[in-house]
C-alpha cells in the first residue's frame, strides 16, 4: 500500500497542545524580523510564554521596524549574542524557563552556552538534534536524527541518540515507537561499521540498555521506509514500512537525508535538541512559519513530559 499523502501531522501535534498552559521560553538574541516575529506569533498561539534575551534597544528597533507589538513580553538585556546565549541558560538553570530557543545568533554560540562546563545545561546523556519531518509522500510524522550535532558518532552515543529520540516521539503520545536504523545495506559486514553498530543497537535494545522503542537495522534506506522493498528482499520486520524514527549512521548522511526530504519532497522540518535539561528549539532563517510553530509544539510537549516524569531528560 503507497503511503497516504497531504499534510496535517503538524496540525494533529498542535491539538495535543490544546489544554496545556504556555511554557516559559528563554529565547536568545531574537535580533532581526524571523527571529522576533517566530516566538510573538507561537505565544500568541499559546504554546510558549517568551523571555526575550539580548540588547535591550536592538530588539526594539527589530519589532518596530517589523511591525511587531511586544507588549507585556519580558525583555533581559544583553549586550551581544554571546553574552545574550549565556545569559539565555540562566533563567532555565534557575527554573524559571522550560524551554531555550535560539534567535539570530549562530548556533554554535547558543550550543557553546548549552554545554558549557558547570553553568550550562550538561545533563549524563549525549546531547543530540532530531528533525521532526511532515513529509507529504509519508503517513505520518518522521523524526531523522542525528544530522546537526554528532559528526561520528560512535556506538556508545548512538544508545544516547536513539533513547533521546525514543523519548520524545514517546512525549508526542507514541506508546512503542519504531527505530529504523540505517545503513547503504540490509547485511551486518565489517566491511561497514554501521551496520555493525545497527545490529547491536537491537541487541543493546533486547537487553534493555535501551528502552521504550522497537528497532529494527540494519536497513537500507527504501527498505526502512517501503514495506514493499523489504518484502521483495525477503525482510521480516515490524519497523520496515512504518518507522517512526530514522536513525542515521552520521551526521552527513542524516543531514542530506532531512534536507532532500525537504527540498526534493517537499517536506516541512521542525527542529529540536534533546539531552540537555530542557528542549532547545533551532529555527533558521529559512523556515516557514508552519516549520517554526511545529518546533515550538513539539517542544512544548516534550516540555510537559518532563513535567509528568521529572527525572527524564527529553
Amino acid at each position: 500500500m503507497q503511503p497516504k499523502t497531504g499534510t496535517g501531522k503538524y496540525e494533529r501535534l498542535l491539538e495535543r497542545c490544546a489544554g496545556f498552559e504556555p511554557i516559559p521560553t528563554a529565547v536568545a538574541y531574537p535580533c532581526e524580523s524571523a527571529s522576533l516575529s517566530g516566538p510573538i506569533e507561537v505565544a500568541k498561539k499559546g504554546l510558549i510564554s517568551p523571555i526575550l534575551v539580548g540588547p535591550a534597544d536592538k530588539i526594539s528597533a527589530t519589532a518596530s521596524a517589523a511591525g511587531i507589538d511586544l507588549g507585556t513580553f519580558q525583555v533581559v538585556d544583553a549586550p551581544d549574542s554571546s553574552s545574550a546565549a549565556a545569559k539565555a541558560v540562566e533563567p532555565v538553570r534557575k527554573g524559571e524557563a522550560e524551554l531555550l530557543m535560539k534567535g539570530s545568533l549562530h548556533t554554535d554560540e547558543l550550543m557553546a552556552a548549552v554545554v558549557a562546563r558547570y553553568i550550562g545545561l550538561r545533563t549524563g546523556s549525549r546531547i543530540s538534534h532530531v528533525f521532526v519531518m511532515d513529509v507529504p509522500t509519508y503517513h505520518k510524522v518522521l523524526i531523522v536524527t542525528d544530522g546537526a550535532i554528532n559528526i561520528a558518532p560512535t556506538l556508545e552515543d548512538k544508545v544516547d541518540i536513539c533513547q533521546n529520540a525514543i523519548d520524545l516521539a514517546t512525549s508526542l503520545g507514541l506508546e512503542k515507537p519504531k527505530v529504523a536504523i540505517l545503513a547503504a545495506v540490509e547485511t551486518v559486514t565489517s566491511k561497514m561499521p554501521a551496520t555493525i553498530d545497527a545490529a547491536a543497537l537491537c541487541k543493546m535494545a533486547e537487553r534493555g540498555q535501551i528502552t521504550g522503542g522497537l528497532l529494527d537495522g540494519p536497513l537500507a534506506f527504501d527498505n526502512a521506509i517501503s514495506k514493499q522493498a523489504a518484502q521483495t528482499k525477503g525482510i521480516r520486520s515490524d519497523v520496515a514500512g512504518d518507522p517512526d524514527i530514522l536513525l542515521a549512521p552520521d551526521l552527513e548522511s542524516g543531514n542530506i537525508l532531512a534536507k532532500q526530504l525537504t527540498f526534493l519532497a517537499k517536506a516541512d522540518s521542525a527542529g529540536l535538541v534533546l539531552g540537555a535539561r530542557v528542549p532547545v528549539i533551532l529555527t533558521s532563517r529559512a523556515d516557514s512559519v508552519r516549520s517554526r510553530i511545529a518546533s515550538c509544539a513539539v517542544a512544548m510537549l516534550a516540555a510537559h513530559a518532563r513535567r509528568k516524569k521529572p527525572g527524564k531528560i527529553v
